[in-house]
């Protein structure tokens, strides 16, 4: 049977993990690393960089590394959200051609789903490096208060990146599977989820017979460690400002020094009371002076700038709380997920208001993607027993006279689902009436998301509110949105599918997978060429290193003078096709530079 992987797709960093027996594991990279930073860069080249490696040119290359992609995924581009990211990143960000966000890197623009494909990709080439087969199935996760279309976006980008992406799950659900799972738990757990750039919070019934039940989640797609990042950077912008009277964020190479230094800051002040942050000639002056910017952040500096944004997270919790109809004393485990998790002031503000300490039995870094990976098990195989019911986020409705919202599945009701209610024409003598289809929780229908719309024609000619229409609302596991609308009366109907979109055409998605199947080939063809060549490259110096001794033994004999010939001309072969790259010429060479090595090693060992 196929395996099925879990991708965590981060914003800061990535994770996979697959299934090995009953046991989930996270799959280290070839470096050993367990978690890959969520970074792709372009070279001046043009070649393709991603993870580590990406990340470790960032500083030299801030206008063409992205990073926090997954805070625009899914978004339009006239969100606030996407207005605070043009005004705070290093690479340029421009509007797509329906709506949507789009990122220029050198002479190319790119769909976030592309970008956010090019780090799935790399968690499928570990995956696959890994188990030794090819992987195509995959369980992705995404923050439990994702809407429809950034989940839509995210299934795009595992399609482009080579997967089919069987399931999305909540980040917090992932979790808590990974906590709960081969346990005989039954109890009400929180997951508390902060990382990079989102938050959410989830509570959850997890019972003995392996029944994961949530009953509440809620959350802010923009707040994560990316926002602790910028108070940092705030402060520091400040303080040079207010010495030097210049704005550090006006050069990108600075800006991008800048979130490397407050990041590791950051991380520095979890353990340590005090981190020195030192940046040697930060930015030249008009008159060809460099300026170095050096200071020192304490603990408490940090907790007074981010002070609010941790009270957001709790403020969050108390309305999960609110919406799941549970006093804080009937929480019986707090998980903790994310990164962001190990700051002091986060620990203390979740042991504050639940009134109890955390649960530590968890990986804040790999939790998800191993929560992630059960659930893949689990859909193609029978033997692990597990039921997982989990709600919709964000309420589904439709707008009515006067844009305001009527909502038909409230927030936080189990799928799949589905609801029906009566609306009544609001015109005399209405024949056709529209149905926009919206998701969100304002009462004003403007400020929700437009899913999609239908209009039901064919109404019989009556006063204002004299036409019956009933609209049905259903939603399955996968998150799709199915909407029936019909005139009671005549029986007259109409429906509509409700697919989510990315901003993205079947044919631009049909392309991006292409490209990226050809980049999969190439660098494919790459490692097998860079495997050869230090195969090749340990055999040469091996008998670069013989060849005196063996020219010093049977150089005088004629047999030895051919032999020494026919040597010399394999390692030449050999240098020419490491030159020419020709991967096919060199493994043929590698054969024969390995009998040459052991008839050297051979002679200089008889002697």
């Amino acid at each position: 049977m196929e395996r099925v992987i879990g991708i965590d797709l981060g914003t800061t960093n990535s994770c996979v993990a697959v299934m090995e027996g009953d046991a989930p594991v996270v799959i280290p990279s070839r470096g050993g690393y367990k978690t890959t930073p969520s970074i792709v860069a372009v070279t001046e080249a043009g070649k393709r960089l991603v993870g580590h490696i990406a990340k470790r040119q960032a500083i030299t290359n801030a206008e063409n590394t992205v990073y926090a992609a997954k805070r625009l995924i899914g978004r339009k581009w006239n969100s606030p959200q996407v207005k605070n990211a043009i005004m705070t990143s290093s690479y340029t960000i421009v509007e797509g051609p329906h709506g949507d966000v789009r990122i220029k890197l050198r002479d190319k623009t790119y769909s976030v789903p592309e970008v956010s494909s090019i780090v799935l990709q790399e968690m499928k080439i570990v995956a696959e490096d890994y188990l030794g087969e090819t992987v195509t199935k995959a369980v992705v996760t995404v923050p439990a208060y994702f809407n429809d279309n950034q989940r839509q976006a995210t299934k795009d980008a595992g399609a482009i990146a080579g997967l089919d992406v069987i399931r999305i799950i909540n980040e917090p659900t992932a979790a808590s599977l990974a906590y709960g799972f081969g346990k005989e738990l039954d109890r009400t757990v929180a997951v508390y989820d902060l990382g990079g750039g989102t938050f959410d919070i989830s509570v959850l019934e997890i019972g003995a017979h392996g029944v994961f039940k949530v009953i509440s989640t809620t959350g802010d797609t923009f707040l994560g460690g990316e926002d602790f990042d910028a108070r940092i950077i705030d402060w520091l912008v400040e303080s040079f400002r207010e010495e030097h009277d210049l704005d550090l964020r006006q050069d990108r190479m600075a800006l991008q020094r800048l979130r490397d230094a407050a990041e590791k800051a950051k991380c520095e002040l979890s353990t340590v009371k005090e981190s020195e942050i030192n940046l040697p000639f930060i930015i030249s002056t008009g008159r060809n002076e460099a300026l170095h910017l050096q200071r020192s952040l304490s603990r408490e500096t940090l907790e007074k700038l981010c002070e609010d944004l941790v009270e957001r997270t709790v403020d969050i919790c108390r309305q999960a709380l609110d919406d799941a109809k549970l006093d804080v004393d009937e929480i019986e485990d707090v998980i903790l997920v994310g990164g962001m998790t190990r700051m002091p002031a986060i620990q203390r503000a979740v042991t504050d208001y639940f009134q109890r300490e955390p649960n530590k039995g968890v990986h804040p870094d790999e939790v998800v993607a191993l929560g992630a990976a059960i659930q893949g098990a689990a859909l193609v195989e029978d033997k692990h027993e597990m039921i997982l019911l989990d709600v919709t986020p964000h309420a589904l409705g439709i707008m009515t006279f006067g844009s305001y919202f009527e909502e038909l599945i409230p927030q936080n009701t189990t799928v799949p689902t589905s609801h029906t209610k009566v609306f009544t024409t609001s015109r005399d003598n209405q024949t056709a009436v529209k149905i926009l289809v919206m998701q969100g929780e304002s009462k004003k229908a403007d400020e929700n998301e437009l899913l999609g719309e239908f209009i039901l024609t064919g109404l019989r000619r009556a006063p204002k509110g004299h036409v019956e229409i009933e609209v049905t609302f259903e939603l399955n596991t996968d998150g799709i949105v199915s909407v029936h609308a019909k005139d009671l009366e005549t029986g007259q109907e109409q429906s509509i599918q409700v697919t989510a979109s990315s901003g993205l055409t079947p044919d631009e998605i049909q392309s991006m997978m292409s490209s990226a199947q050809d980049y999969l080939v190439e660098r494919r063809t790459d490692e097998d060429f860079e495997k050869a060549r230090q195969e090749a490259e340990t055999m040469l110096a091996e008998i670069e290193r013989l060849f005196p001794d063996v020219e010093r033994i049977v150089g005088t004999a004629d047999f030895g003078r051919d032999a020494i010939v026919k040597a010399r001309s394999i390692v030449e072969r050999t240098q020419q096709a490491i030159d020419r790259k020709d991967t096919a010429l060199l493994k043929e060479q590698i054969e024969q530079l390995a009998r040459t090595e052991r008839m050297f090693r051979g002679v200089v060992a008889r002697t």
